[in-house]
């Protein structure tokens, strides 16, 4: 279990991620390579990854350079996940080659004695060794990661959504205390399942909340309390036959979307809605308002992210393109 401590000051500095971070997605993905856990969640990932690192002869380089960095454990280093990754792949990639060797050695050292490093690992306090390593995150990012951020991008858009959301309606302690099964906020302390048995005093620094599309089930937290802190997340999923991008689902053309009721509940998720106040937008019942933002929803227009009994719908970049290019009063 580990326990989060806020003070006031610290539920005034809480945030959430704007979008999400390379190289969290990076680690959390090549977990999802280590279990069958949640497999059909990232079915069709896994299987075009597997294909497209084949293709680009890097499946040597994951299983014996990456992998063994990002076990999936309890551990693996803190310098793989900079925070200066928040303004792009490339910052963070430069903030991991730029890190002090005092603290590789350090953090190697922690992934020996718990989860096991590779022989090599001390070598990565050299700088010609680290090049290697930032290469091959980020040829396994351009291969594997790049090919879906607008759908990783939307989702996240559509989870700050739902956090604004629960801010404006419950202030910040609801939305705590939605953020998912394996968090539990128990004022002034955060409950959230993890490996190891740990607490962490925020003091007056705030929580950056990182939501994650490859994160699954447990989340994710600096091991070193001394840095800014960070909860890294998991994005909610659903049993969907479509849910990657480039697959418009049910395959109808998209001129078949564009009826007067369902382009103005496109419309209305702009700004993020929920079923009712689509419903009311459109002049519709709930039930037809629902059958409408499915329809929507599976030719991968609009993003449904659920909370409990609650749902709140946001246009994915294919559906505010759409918008701006394509929707005028409909005939």
């Amino acid at each position: 279990m580990l326990r989060i401590h806020f003070t006031d000051a610290d539920l005034a500095r809480t945030r959430v991620a704007s979008g999400p971070d390379p190289l969290w997605e990076i680690c959390t993905s090549l977990h999802r390579l280590q279990t069958r856990r949640g497999r059909w969640a990232y079915a069709d990932w896994y299987r075009t990854s597997r294909d497209r690192l084949r293709a680009g002869h890097l499946t040597r380089t994951v299983r014996t350079l990456l992998l063994p960095l990002v076990p999936r454990a309890a551990y693996f280093p803190d310098f793989l996940t900079p925070p200066e990754a928040s303004a792009g792949l490339d910052s963070g990639l430069e903030a991991v080659l730029a890190t002090p060797v005092e603290r590789v050695l350090d953090e190697v050292g922690i992934l020996g004695r718990t989860s096991g490093a590779p022989s090599w690992a001390p070598r990565l306090a050299e700088r010609r060794v680290r090049e290697e390593l930032v290469q091959a995150m980020r040829a396994y990012y351009d291969t594997v990661i790049a090919p879906y951020d607008e759908h990783t991008r939307a989702r996240v858009e559509a989870e700050r959504s739902t956090r604004a959301r629960a801010v404006l309606d419950h202030g910040i302690e609801g939305a705590l205390h939605s953020l998912g099964p394996c968090l539990r906020w128990r004022p002034p302390v955060m409950h959230i399942v993890y490996p190891v048995e740990r607490d962490l005093f925020l003091n007056g620094r705030g929580l950056l909340l990182v939501p994650s599309y490859f994160c699954w089930g447990n989340p994710v937290a600096f091991a070193e309390p001394a840095l800014d802190p960070v909860l890294v997340y998991p994005l909610t999923h659903e049993p969907r036959p479509s849910e990657l991008p480039g697959d418009l689902g049910s395959g109808a053309p998209l001129a078949t979307l564009l009826g007067r009721t369902r382009a103005t509940v496109l419309r209305a998720a702009a700004n993020g809605a929920t079923n009712g106040e689509l419903a009311r937008a459109a002049g519709v019942s709930a039930s037809t308002a629902s059958q409408h933002t499915t329809a929507l929803r599976d030719n991968g227009l609009i993003v449904t992210n659920r909370q409990a009994s609650s749902v709140l719908h946001t246009l994915t970049p294919l559906g505010a393109a759409l918008l701006r290019g394509s929707v005028r009063s409909p005939e």
